[in-house]
C-alpha cells in the first residue's frame, strides 16, 4: 500500500503541487504515509512534512468534507442502489460543495494545529 500511495498519489500529484505552490504536506500518521519508503521518498523530494502526535485525531479539514457528502448523500431519496449511483451521488455532491465551504475550511488549518498543540495532541473541538 505504502508503494502504491507513493507511486499513485504521491509523485505524480502531491510533489509536483507542494513544489509548485511552496506548500508543507500535512497527513495523518496512517501506515501508508510513514512507511520508510514514503519517508524517505518525501525527504529526497524535499518536501516538508507537517509532525503529528501519532495518537491526535485526524484534524485535516477534508474530514469535514467527507462527512458532508456522507450526509448529503444519505439524504438522498431513493439513496444509491448500486456502485455506479453510489459514484454517480458523490460526483454530483462533490461538485455542489461550495467553494466559500472549502475556502473556511482551509483557512481554520492554523486554528486547528493552534488548538491541536494546547491540547497537547489530544481532542479537540475540531
Amino acid at each position: 500500500r505504502s508503494q502504491k500511495y507513493r507511486d499513485e498519489i504521491l509523485r505524480p500529484i502531491v510533489v509536483p503541487f507542494i513544489h509548485d505552490h511552496r506548500l508543507m504536506l500535512q497527513h495523518d500518521n496512517a501506515r501508508p504515509h510513514v512507511a520508510r519508503i514514503c519517508t524517505q521518498f518525501l525527504e529526497a523530494e524535499n518536501i516538508s512534512v507537517l509532525a503529528w502526535p501519532a495518537y491526535s485525531p485526524d484534524m485535516s479539514p477534508i474530514e469535514h468534507v467527507w462527512d458532508a457528502m456522507d450526509w448529503r448523500i444519505r439524504q438522498r431519496v431513493p439513496g444509491p442502489a448500486n456502485i455506479q449511483q453510489l459514484r454517480t451521488a458523490i460526483e454530483e455532491e462533490w461538485t455542489n460543495i461550495p467553494q466559500a465551504t472549502i475556502n473556511n475550511l482551509i483557512n481554520s488549518m492554523r486554528r486547528r494545529c493552534v488548538a491541536l498543540r494546547e491540547a497537547h495532541g489530544g481532542h479537540t473541538r475540531y
